[in-house]
């Protein structure tokens, strides 16, 4: 028999070796005793079905699953979905890199055990340590220094449990903290830490901020954070742009669909700087200058409302932005005193005599016109519709006082009383320049003519334009108003025309129109099938929101959200929690406590990793020329920050600089309510946010979970920071602080001149890799991976529900992340006899989104400390919330369902809905707690498997009943027949965690999510809002192109502009400062994702490895190597002053000139020398980026514009980021 074999010299030279063996050796290889579904828990866009094959109790392989339910016919099936990545992941269940047993920092266990001799009390054990300054700095000095000795999970347990009962007791229970991220990729495995920290009143972090995942853009266009489609409905789509994107690299899974779809004639662009994978599959490529995106999206934009608005009306264009976007609602104009004007807030119902007949809330009904009468009217839908409980919150073209219908006016050219000067803000001429990027010669301030109307208002006649008119004229379309600054030709080199674009981008101004055009025709002649996908490529930078809201207008202006094929496609990684409304019940432990801890952890890391210390970025050279420059006058990014938390804004995690429990026993020792005297303590000055002295011990965070996630590394923005200030560890921050430099201070912050370092008192690291966070942590538990546990999955990318299955139960001492808190949880509870019993937390929360808090501040609310007055909860601050914890019960707390679920109901995004149906339910199907005490008689969850049928039974999308119910309870608001129509294919239908198993399960339509799937339509975003007509959760109910708030308009961010990278200055003075001699170039460093990584996970693993290069790399471009004599695979160095980062050259043709790609995320822990100019071990690309939040950012308790967890609040953009780039000769590894 001829074999394979024989053709080797190897086996032809084995004389001892016969085909028999060889194919005997060939079929046990494959050979299997068990197979079993499973997944991955990443954060990809995956949620691959994966088949899990076993022999003898060891997993040997894994194969891709083919069995997802069918797509509806001449529409590709979703499988096989799955990767290298994938495919090589069972290599980590027995690498030698594996975490096996507990383990913790050897200097910390004998301070333990010294501490435990003299004080059997492990609580009083943990205080001597922590109350003996020299012990407490002597085991973070150490971090990241190795050093680990094995630990027993009791003794463990015992002092993570002490530590927390302790840092409770002393400082209160909002210095315990949790960073895990992405719930969707294993939903009860991260909502194991959430619970157990909520039920404590710990704070959880958010992460797709952090990440800088989430786009701003979406709550501020939509109410909602990046609802998307699922990647099948790219296959509807006649015209595809992919902007920032690179499908086949980033979303290997989905990316079958990008590519067959050109099959059908669909037409390709491709925008990206570099020649990336996505961009050979395109028929045009556009690759502008990073970070210049903005610009082009501008000038895009400017050729659709010139061909398809101005030049001639497109009917179904036409209808859409007049029925579902705010372009017909009127602006009131501000004189600014010489008779030309600038815009200013929306008219509103509370500006007009009598309220306009609105009976509460007028300042939230905005103002149209009727077209066809030509009175004003207030439609149905808006935010104050909604809160007002009128029934007529919905999207039919009525006025909500009457009911009587109207057809919204789109313009007021043909009804104008007048035509004024608008004053309009320009920030791409040298004014606002970076020196890094092209400006063009226009002044800051450009004049345009608006028609407008007067309207006789509370305050007298005020001259009004409406966004569609304010819009025209910012993008520059000459309608015949004598206007100098719009264009009469593409040519002019006027903002925002394709001429005016290419000296800023250098992409030709022909493919600008060219692509544009095309985008456009194909939606008017498919009513909206085209579609941008849209990536980190664009979504990564400080100024994110204009290069999105360029992308979205586009949208908008063309019809295509809403519509299958149409619409925008975010990038996301796996941020949809399908069934979130019963998760949520789960993670955050509100089926016993309301309302949890939750914290931005952009703010939060910026603030207690000292990054603000280091903070040369200035407020006003960011503020608009029209702003009033007084109110910003001596503020920080830190000091908007800060205001942005007193107003209830942004969380404040510490809240106080008191305990929040020792605040409730003073209360009840003044004979106050707690909230009464918190407000009384903070307006004496006797209190004050935790944020106004950071660097004070008893203001910083204590204890900190991570698991996961590889926070420190993987994730930290400003890593270098993050290990001096939090850790107390070796850091390479080489920047000088404010005062150092000779900066101005914060004006809210109390400046401490002495560094203060080593925050942290205690940090956990659960995972089954020694990543970074391990490494620098102080204890490391071993946790199980994903073929080990039992949990659920879902994804934007497709409509299922996905289990993960135990193909083996975990080795060695590992454990589940479910069984860890569990038994912390229960640890916990024995310890805190004698130290903390049921006491009153009183917990400080931010006016939250999809609340009536959204709406109850002032429009222009004042900072109650600027002004003196009294600090009133939900008026001018957060909310304040007394929660009764029950320190004792938290272990049964932890495994049953709570009563608020049975009494209260369940629900999200402002709609709730009783389960008292389902808890009983749950009681049937998990047993009950039948011990006497406060959980007795209530639903079981102390197993995963009980926790995922929690979920899946009290969730809409996995539960008909419920589903119905839910969409009722919407019902109610909007006013229309919703639970009917949108549930009628579904009927009883209900999944349990072993359906899941048997096969992948179609998620159920739910009004948590805008999209729906049957069996003729593919999951879109805002596809009930354009089909049902439930309004948008904006301040119109309708899509915004405006923003009106106050900080919106004083940033220039009313209407989206260009607006260059932000000049960081990292890299000013460097070379002499750190007296550098070598030859250097200024380069921009970006991140892309990894071909063969997701983030920092398998950037340690073998395969992988070998199809890459083995250790940290950085791509630059031919032109730029050959400036400084670098070879491809020369070692170099880049630096700024937040650190540096060692790596290998690629030299490649592919790569732009000025640019550098250092791929997310590859680890410090493999192949990275010594930093030539630190001594150090050499970083990572987080080692070269520091947090910089945006102002825009901060704002809250305004509508679409309020804080939610993982929803709208400062982002952590990392591309702005310049570094000085060496070519490193001699590199050294000890």
């Amino acid at each position: 028999m001829n074999t394979i074999f024989n053709n080797l010299k190897y086996f032809i030279n084995r004389k001892d070796v016969t085909n028999e063996e060889w194919e005997h050796f060939y079929r046990t290889r494959w050979a299997h005793d068990k197979e079993v579904r499973s997944t991955h828990g990443v954060n990809c866009t995956g949620s691959c079905s994966w088949r899990i094959f076993v022999k003898k109790g060891i997993v040997t392989w894994e194969m891709q699953q083919t069995d997802y339910p069918a797509t509806r016919p001449g529409l590709p099936n979703h499988e096989p979905r799955g990767c290298p990545r994938g495919a090589s992941y069972s290599w980590y269940l027995y690498n030698s890199g594996r975490v096996k047993h507990p383990m913790i920092r050897k200097e910390l266990l004998d301070l333990w055990e010294a501490a435990l001799a003299q004080h059997p009390d492990p609580v009083e054990a943990w205080a001597s340590i922590m109350e003996d300054e020299q012990k407490r700095n002597s085991y973070k000095r150490v971090r990241g220094l190795g050093g680990f000795v094995r630990l027993d999970w009791p003794t463990a347990l015992q002092i993570m449990s002490a530590s927390n009962i302790y840092t409770i007791k002393k400082f209160g229970p909002d210095r315990l903290v949790g960073f895990t991220p992405i719930p969707a990729f294993s939903m009860l495995s991260y909502a194991s830490g959430t619970r157990y920290l909520s039920l404590l009143g710990g704070a959880c972090l958010s992460f797709y901020d952090f990440y800088c995942d989430l786009p701003p853009s979406s709550p501020q266009t939509w109410g909602e954070q990046t609802d998307v489609p699922e990647s099948a409905d790219w296959y509807n789509a006649s015209f595809l742009l992919l902007w920032g994107s690179n499908v086949p690299t980033t979303r290997t899974p989905d990316s079958p669909f990008y590519t067959q779809v050109r099959y059908k004639g669909t037409q390709v662009a491709v925008v990206s700087p570099d020649y990336s994978d996505a961009s050979k599959f395109a028929d045009v490529w556009m690759a502008p200058k990073q970070g210049t995106d903005s610009a082009l999206g501008m000038a895009m934009g400017h050729v659709i409302l010139k061909e398809f608005y101005k030049d001639r009306t497109v009917p179904y264009f036409d209808e859409y932005v007049r029925k579902f976007t705010d372009l017909p609602f009127l602006v009131k104009l501000e004189d600014t005193g010489d008779g030309r004007y600038a815009s200013g807030m929306l008219l509103r119902a509370a500006d007009l005599k009598d309220n306009f007949g609105v009976k509460a809330k007028a300042e939230w009904y905005p103002i149209t016109i009727d077209d066809v009468s030509g009175e004003l009217v207030t439609p149905n839908g808006s935010i104050g519709s909604r809160w007002n409980d009128e029934g007529r919150w919905n999207l039919k073209c009525e006025d909500v006082r009457t009911g009587k219908p109207f057809t919204p006016r789109l313009s007021l050219m043909d009804h104008r009383d007048d035509v004024v000067t608008l004053l309009d803000p320009y920030f791409g001429g040298t004014d606002y320049q970076n020196p890094h990027f092209a400006a063009t010669r226009h002044p800051d301030i450009i004049e345009h003519k608006v028609p407008v109307i007067h309207i006789e208002t509370k305050d007298g006649v005020v001259c009004c334009a409406n966004v569609f008119d304010l819009l025209m004229a910012h993008y520059g379309i000459d309608r015949g108003l004598d206007d100098a600054n719009c264009a009469t030709s593409y040519d002019d080199d006027l903002p925002y025309t394709p001429k005016w674009q290419e000296q800023i981008t250098g992409v030709k101004a022909e493919k600008v129109i060219q692509t544009a055009r095309a985008f456009a025709a194909t939606a008017e002649k498919t009513r909206g099938k085209s579609m941008i996908i849209i990536g980190a490529g664009v979504n990564q930078w400080y100024n994110t929101d204009m290069t999105y809201r360029a992308a979205i207008n586009m949208l908008m202006l063309c019809g295509t959200l809403g519509v299958n094929g149409g619409g925008w496609s975010h990038y996301v990684g796996q941020e949809k929690v399908r069934p979130q409304a019963g998760w949520a019940q789960m993670a955050f432990a509100l089926d016993w406590k309301r309302p949890p801890r939750h914290m931005n952890t952009v703010s939060y890391i910026y603030e207690h990793a000292d990054q603000w210390r280091y903070e040369k970025v200035t407020v006003d050279e960011q503020l608009s020329p029209l702003a009033h420059k007084e109110p910003w006058k001596g503020l920080t990014l830190l000091d908007c920050n800060i205001k942005s938390q007193r107003m209830g804004w942004l969380p404040s995690s510490p809240a106080f600089n008191r305990s929040s429990l020792a605040l409730c026993r003073e209360a009840t020792e003044a004979g106050m309510s707690e909230k009464d005297y918190v407000c009384q303590q903070l307006h004496e000055g006797k209190l004050s946010l935790a944020a106004e002295d950071l660097d004070a011990r008893e203001n910083s965070p204590k204890v900190l979970f991570i698991w996961r996630a590889n926070l420190i590394g993987c994730s930290a923005k400003g890593m270098e920071y993050f290990m001096k200030h939090l850790l107390g560890a070796q850091n390479n921050v080489l920047g000088q602080n404010l005062e150092q430099c000779g900066q101005p201070l914060p004006k809210y912050e109390k400046w401490h001149s002495e560094d203060t370092v080593g925050k942290l008192d205690l940090v956990v690291n659960i995972d089954y890799r020694m990543t970074q966070s391990s490494i620098f942590a102080d204890i490391v538990l071993p946790a199980a991976t994903w073929y080990e546990k039992e949990d659920i999955s879902s994804t934007d990318m497709h409509p299922f529900l996905h289990p993960f299955s135990k193909a083996v139960d975990p080795v060695w001492e590992s454990r589940t992340d479910w069984d860890i808190f569990r038994e912390l949880s229960k640890v916990f509870s024995e310890m805190a006899h004698g130290h903390l019993g049921h006491e009153k937390d009183v917990v400080y929360t931010p006016l939250a989104h999809d609340s009536a808090g959204e709406i109850s501040e002032p429009l222009d609310v004042s900072d109650w400390k600027e002004t003196g007055e009294m600090p009133e909860p939900g008026r001018n601050m957060g909310n304040l919330v007394v929660v009764t914890r029950d320190y004792p019960d938290i272990y049964r707390q932890f495994t049953t369902v709570g009563p608020n679920i049975r009494d209260k109901g369940i629900g999200g995004k402002g709609i709730g809905w009783s389960a008292q149906k389902e808890y009983d339910e749950l009681k049937a199907m998990n047993g009950v707690d039948r011990e006497e005490g406060i959980s007795k008689g209530m639903p079981l969850i102390r197993e995963a498997t009980q926790a995922c049928d929690a979920v899946l039974t009290l969730d809409p999308t996995s539960n008909g009943d419920a589903a119905f119910r839910s969409w009722k309870a919407l019902e109610k608001s909007v006013g229309l027949p919703l639970a009917e129509p949108l549930t009628a294919d579904f009927g009883k239908t209900k999944y349990t965690y072993k359906d899941l198993v048997a096969q992948p399960r179609l998620s159920l339509p739910t009004p948590i999510w805008s999209g729906i799937n049957n069996k003729t339509t593919e999951y879109t975003a805002n596809y009930t809002n354009i089909h049902y007509l439930i309004p948008w959760r904006t301040v119109t109910g309708r899509q915004s192109f405006y923003q009106d708030h106050p900080w919106m308009r004083a940033f220039g961010e009313a209407l989206v502009s260009y607006k260059p990278p932000l000049a960081k200055k990292e890299i000013n003075n460097l070379k002499e400062r750190l007296h550098l001699s070598d030859d250097t170039l200024a380069l921009n460093l970006l991140t892309p994702h990894n071909k063969w990584t997701i983030h920092s996970s398998w950037n340690d693993n073998l395969l992988m490895l070998t199809l890459g290069r083995g250790g940290p790399v950085i791509w630059m471009s031919e032109t730029d190597a050959a400036k400084l004599s670098i070879c491809d695979n020369d070692w170099v160095e880049v630096i700024n002053d937040n650190g540096s980062a060692m790596a290998r050259a690629c030299v490649s043709q592919r790569i732009p000139e000025g640019a550098l790609y250092m791929y997310h995320n590859q680890g410090r822990t493999v192949n990275v020398p010594l930093s030539p100019l630190t001594g150090n071990r050499g970083g990572i690309h987080n080692s070269i980026s520091r947090l910089c939040p945006k102002p825009t950012h901060m704002i809250g308790g305004y509508a679409q514009l309020s804080y939610s967890l993982n929803y709208y609040g400062t982002i952590g953009a990392n591309r702005d980021e310049y570094v000085l780039l060496r070519k490193v000769d001699n590199v050294n590894w000890e």
